[in-house]
């Protein structure tokens, strides 16, 4: 099939199928993402604080960075993950590596830019975007598929294990009742 095509109608084991090939990427194309580098600083949100008060610290703290406090700085002092040590730096972020809410509102800053406070699910967060690129990923991305690979073999070798191991242990017994 080529791309936009639509098969005839298929049989298979699990019922009928029509098919839509949406597009065709073959294994030696180079995958270029576009990255950002990026660095935040997190305030927690959970059962010791409160979303208002995580909204009250992270409002005071974008306050001072409005007043020319360093960024690098205050991460350090107050955020609640462990990029804090290295002053915030997330260093180079894909599509898809942080939840959608951060992803969307780094993806809308410029460079230098410091984004408004940011609620995800980790918390609020303060955003500043240092840099952007376009990267060729193609290795990472073959050697992720290969570690899945290796990973789902052992896993699938792991488990017909244990099940050799439970048919080991079993015990049948036959009763023959004779009246």
């Amino acid at each position: 099939m080529k791309a936009g095509e639509v098969s005839p109608v298929l049989r298979s084991a699990s019922g009928f199928h029509i098919v839509k090939l949406i597009d065709r990427r073959g294994r030696n194309e180079t995958t270029v993402v576009d990255q950002t580098h990026a660095r935040h600083i997190l305030i927690r949100v959970n059962e010791l604080v409160s979303e208002a008060d995580g909204k009250v610290k992270i409002d005071r703290l974008k306050d001072r960075l409005d007043s020319g406090a360093k960024f690098d700085e205050l991460a350090k002092l107050n955020s609640e993950d462990s990029s804090a040590a290295k002053g915030g730096d997330l260093g180079w972020v894909n599509p898809g590596d942080t939840v959608g809410e951060f992803q969307d509102v780094m993806n809308k800053l410029a460079i230098n830019q410091i984004s408004a406070p940011v609620r995800s699910p980790f918390g609020w967060h303060i955003i500043q975007v240092l840099e952007r690129r376009k990267q060729d990923v193609t290795a990472e991305r073959e050697r992720a598929e290969a570690q899945l690979s290796i990973r789902q073999r052992k896993a699938d070798d792991q488990f017909q294990a244990w099940v050799r191991e439970i048919r080991d242990r079993a015990y049948v017994e036959i009763r023959i009742d004779d009246k």
